[in-house]
């Protein structure tokens, strides 16, 4: 026999109350006791009752669906930002749809599409390494699908957007390098098309400035991940007798770097100081602990839900995008 499932009519019924007190109570409104609250969700716990998110759907006509796209959801920084937006959405109702691109562009594009033929309501998106072209972002916008940027934008796009302030806590951390007596600092940087990466070198320019220290070329190489820490090993050796710090695009390439400099017989950070960017708890597992730049991942998360919601209960049509820069903190510790 086909079970079926049980109803707000239902509940009220059996407990011989309104549709509507059952409906409130299920949401403690304040005009219902505590004690008719407390009995309505004792009996829907009972029942397994749960509310018919189709139903609320075409009422509100939404899917009441978050679609996520984020490039790894390992990554400790993104996962955080998933927590961040799971807890603001479900709080408001929402479900929440998550797709990693697995910084793959067209990973991505098929993670756009897949969401927009789920229906999603609107998307939160930090954009892949590999994406040069916009095109399917441009498109949502064009269709007037909500979309908010976490993290990783693109000029290109007129959208809500939820950033860390990664100039300022680049050129914090490379000034503490300074201030402790470092001047020929090596800089191993993320693709500049991605503004975190753009951000992040033009703060280590700015310090250097700021301490009357020439910008060099050739003390910038483009490595961000531990395995580009490897293949460009021997260039990075190369000039580690003549450099006396390291600023690192983020904690990985960091850790990677004070690993390869350790086994290659030199001190960290009696030799060469070597910081980071982002405070993955790996900074505080390696020894000596990464100094770093704290990056407060889960209130990105929640804010960027706050944002994009807030957008679907107004006026979808007459909006002005909006941008908030979350600030960045050092985080001194043993490696610089």
């Amino acid at each position: 026999m086909k079970s079926t499932k049980a109803s707000i009519r239902d509940i009220a019924d059996a407990l011989n109350v309104s549709v509507s007190t059952v409906s409130r109570a299920l949401k403690n409104h304040p005009d219902i006791s505590d004690a008719t609250c407390k009995k309505v969700q004792e009996y829907a716990r009972k029942v397994h009752y749960r509310p018919n998110v189709l139903a609320l759907g075409l009422k509100h006509q939404r899917s009441m669906t978050i679609g996520v796209v984020v490039p790894e959801i390992v990554h400790h920084f993104f996962s955080s930002i998933i927590s961040g937006i799971e807890d603001l959405a479900y709080g408001e109702g929402y479900r929440v749809m998550i797709c990693q691109s697995n910084e793959d562009y067209l990973r991505e594009v098929i993670n756009v599409q897949a969401l927009m033929d789920h229906c999603v309501d609107g998307m939160l998106v930090s954009i892949s390494k590999s994406t040069l072209d916009h095109k399917h972002f441009a498109d949502l916008v064009e269709k007037g699908v909500p979309l908010v940027l976490m993290d990783r934008t693109c000029n290109d796009l007129t959208t809500d957007q939820v950033l860390t302030n990664d100039f300022e806590g680049a050129r914090m951390v490379v000034t503490h390098l300074l201030k402790r007596g470092c001047r020929r600092i090596l800089h191993l940087a993320g693709p500049q098309h991605l503004c975190v990466g753009r951000e992040r070198q033009e703060g280590y320019i700015r310090a250097l400035r700021d301490h009357q220290l020439e910008f060099q070329d050739e003390l910038v190489i483009r490595c961000d991940t531990p395995a580009k820490v490897k293949s460009r090993e021997k260039k990075i050796l190369g000039m580690a007798g003549k450099i006396d710090g390291i600023f690192c695009v983020n904690d990985f390439t960091a850790v990677a770097v004070i690993r390869m400099l350790q086994d290659h017989g030199y001190d960290v950070p009696g030799d060469i100081a070597v910081v980071g960017f982002g405070d993955d708890p790996i900074a505080s597992m390696v020894r000596p602990m990464l100094t770093t730049v704290e990056q407060r991942g889960y209130d990105m998360g929640k804010e960027s839900a706050r944002m994009l919601i807030n957008r679907l209960s107004g006026d979808l049509e007459d909006h002005t995008p909006q941008t908030k820069v979350f600030p960045a903190f050092l985080k001194a510790r043993e490696s610089g």
